[in-house]
């Protein structure tokens, strides 16, 4: 059963839950996914541009998980994953309203999170952090750039993705981690934020470009959908795109990295010693 509508608007996403679930039964399980993304300096984006952005990625996911919750209480029980990416805890150049929505994503997850752990609920909340996916997004994108717009490599299969969020589904694990670039993102970012603003002033604006010069003129989906494109899981980078990665619980992997450093520092100064 589909139901298009404008997730940046609480009443459309209301309607469209309570049609799934007059018309299907008791909704279980909801996942959040709606992005838009302008790969452009901050300057040359206008107010209404950012807003768009904002309101599509950030808002469309608390206007989903408010509908979920509502379509859920009434049977006491849940699943609502949300698709985040390793750019809500390590921000690149040229793409600062997607990355401010991502950010705004773990922010409002926490607090909500807390709060049905409060009352006893048994939903959870679950965020997906993902790394680049070769998705059509990268054509459908607004782009400033003077060349066509990739996803920063490694570059994974949208296959991995959606077995991340079957797992945060199956297991109702808090926060997936996919993807080595998304280990280092996260972890790299608590350890040298500093060296991170550098490295990616300087590198992270050429990840994003493709190598093709960008034409110019061509349609992009922050007004409305692209007319005449068929909608897909797959993009254009699919032969440098893997279909492995890593997958990991992000709150195991912080307990191993923070036990694991001091024990290694004993085992090193005991052998030394």
């Amino acid at each position: 059963m589909t139901i298009p509508c404008d997730v940046s608007c609480a009443r459309e996403v209301s309607r469209a839950g309570a049609a799934i679930a007059e018309g299907l039964g008791p909704i279980g399980v909801w996942v959040n996914c709606a992005m838009l993304t302008s790969f452009s300096p901050f300057p040359q984006m206008a107010p209404q541009e950012f807003e768009k952005i904002i309101d599509t990625t950030f808002l469309g996911v608390v206007n989903g998980t408010r509908t979920a919750l509502s379509l859920m209480r009434r049977h006491g029980r849940g699943r609502i994953v949300t698709v985040g990416s390793g750019l809500g805890y390590r921000s690149v150049p040229f793409q600062s309203a997607y990355c401010a929505s991502k950010h705004a994503i773990n922010g409002f997850l926490a607090s909500v999170r807390s709060e049905l752990i409060r009352e006893g609920a048994d939903i959870t909340l679950g965020v997906v952090q993902l790394p680049a996916i070769d998705t059509p997004q990268f054509g459908w994108a607004r782009n400033r750039l003077e060349e066509m717009p990739q996803p920063a490599p490694p570059i994974y299969k949208p296959e991995l993705a959606a077995r991340a969020v079957m797992k945060a589904v199956r297991d109702g694990t808090r926060e997936i981690l996919v993807g080595r670039s998304v280990l280092q993102l996260v972890l790299g970012n608590m350890v040298l934020p500093g060296w991170l603003d550098r490295k990616l002033a300087r590198a992270g604006a050429e990840l994003q470009k493709s190598g093709h010069p960008e034409p110019g003129g061509r349609p992009d989906n922050i007004d409305g959908p692209v007319a005449g494109v068929a909608a897909r899981a797959h993009g254009r980078f699919g032969d440098r795109a893997a279909a492995e990665g890593i997958v990991v619980d992000g709150d195991r992997l912080r307990i191993a990295v923070f036990l694991g450093a001091p024990l290694l520092a004993l085992a090193v100064g005991l052998v030394l010693g």
